[in-house]
């Protein structure tokens, strides 16, 4: 060993030191390298959330659009131009006149021109009713069977329809001459009133809108039975309501006309009621046995992809074409031969101020003797079938 130099066992000693130190260094720079890995993937975790949640807020934005845009186009009104409506109305006529059996639908599309409103059209009771509008009704005792009515009147008449089935509570296809038994009055009927205390159910007739004082779960009218003395009540069903009434609702000859059917044609209904009753459209049946479908509105309906045809127009515009189309006369109404005078049942001694809805009348000139009621021209509506009383039911909140 040269004088002065390190020793073998120190140049060991440095060289463990150095390694020592390179080991330290390494460990450090590992130590590093993980650190700054991991805040990459903290980073990229947080970046990666942020553009999912950025992501999902766009998709959930343009879902809203979708949906509002689609609302939008639901509730549009369309109309099939001239030409085309009368090459659907022949084909309609064609399906009527090879039915074996062919029951009608019918919405409050078929009363507009009576000067009723619909419910989800652009001017419809509920539409007004959600943008926040107040409605106000027509003195309903002034309408009258629309040429769509008597149209399918005279159809059964030439037994071409066979059963009508109606959501609609204003009494015109009983007005119109169409026979009881074969009318379902689903949701009730304005004019009559029943007792339930009686077996079975004791019905009257009236020349008078009987639901003044009935509303959701309210439905007696304030009047008596003339054999049992029971109160009477609305034939009225609203939403929330099931139908237990034989009749007018008559579910059990809608049943069995839907089960017959092999056509039917809905006029002036959205089917958006009509489409939860699953025994209307024969759901039970393979698709090719099912009754083949036509529908008459201006708007879209959630049955318009299961429809044969289906045609934008006014009702009475249709019926009109498919009338002459058939080569039937549609009969004029008539208040002088209106059955709802016949078959009603007038008020006893003490009953004339039960209520204040204007009466029908068989000369619009000359008022019934007696008659105590008000014309609702310009009143706003107060509970009854039309209006609030048959809206839909909003949810309570929670008194805390």
């Amino acid at each position: 060993m040269a004088a002065g130099g390190p020793s073998r066992s120190e140049r060991k000693a440095a060289e463990r030191v150095r390694r020592l130190r390179e080991e330290q260094q390494r460990e450090r720079l590992r130590q590093v390298s993980r650190i700054l890995r991991k805040a990459v993937a903290e980073r990229s975790a947080e970046e990666g959330r942020l553009l999912a949640e950025s992501e999902d807020l766009v998709t959930e934005l343009q879902g809203r659009s979708r949906r509002r845009e689609g609302l939008k186009r639901r509730q549009e009104e369309v109309c099939d131009d001239p030409e085309e409506l009368r090459r659907k109305v022949r084909e309609l006529a064609g399906a009527v006149r090879n039915a074996k059996y062919l029951v009608v639908y019918t919405g409050a599309g078929i009363s507009t021109a009576a000067s009723i409103p619909d419910y989800r059209g652009p001017n419809g009771v509920w539409t007004l009713l959600q943008k926040g509008r107040s409605i106000s009704a027509a003195d309903l005792s002034e309408a009258e069977p629309t040429l769509t009515h008597m149209s399918i009147a005279r159809l059964h008449e030439q037994k071409l329809v066979q059963h009508v089935v109606s959501q609609n509570c204003d009494g015109l296809h009983l007005r119109s001459g169409l026979p009881r038994t074969a009318i379902s009055e689903l949701h009730g009927n304005m004019y009559i009133e029943v007792c339930t205390a009686c077996t079975p159910n004791r019905e009257y007739v009236r020349v008078f809108d009987v639901t003044e004082r009935t509303a959701l779960h309210r439905h007696q009218t304030g009047r008596a039975c003339h054999k049992c003395g029971g109160q009477l009540r609305d034939t009225i069903v609203h939403f929330g309501e099931r139908g237990t009434l034989g009749q007018p609702l008559n579910w059990e000859a809608a049943t069995q006309a839907a089960s017959k059917a092999d056509t039917i044609l809905c006029l002036g209904s959205s089917l958006k009621v009509l489409k939860k009753y699953p025994r209307l459209w024969c759901m039970t049946k393979p698709p090719s046995r099912r009754p083949k479908l036509y529908i008459v509105n201006l708007q879209w309906t959630p049955k318009d992809d299961w429809a044969a045809l289906k045609l934008h127009g006014k009702c009475d515009d249709v019926m009109q074409l498919l009338m002459d189309e058939l080569g039937l006369e549609i009969p004029p109404y008539s208040r002088w031969q209106d059955p709802i005078f016949t078959l009603a049942t007038p008020l006893r001694a003490g009953e004339e101020g039960s209520h204040s809805r204007k009466s029908l009348c068989r000369s619009r000139e000359d008022p019934p003797p007696g008659d105590r009621g008000a014309a609702l021209s310009s009143a706003p509506v107060l509970g009854g079938w039309f209006g609030r009383g048959c809206a839909k039911r909003t949810k309570r909140r929670k008194i805390t």
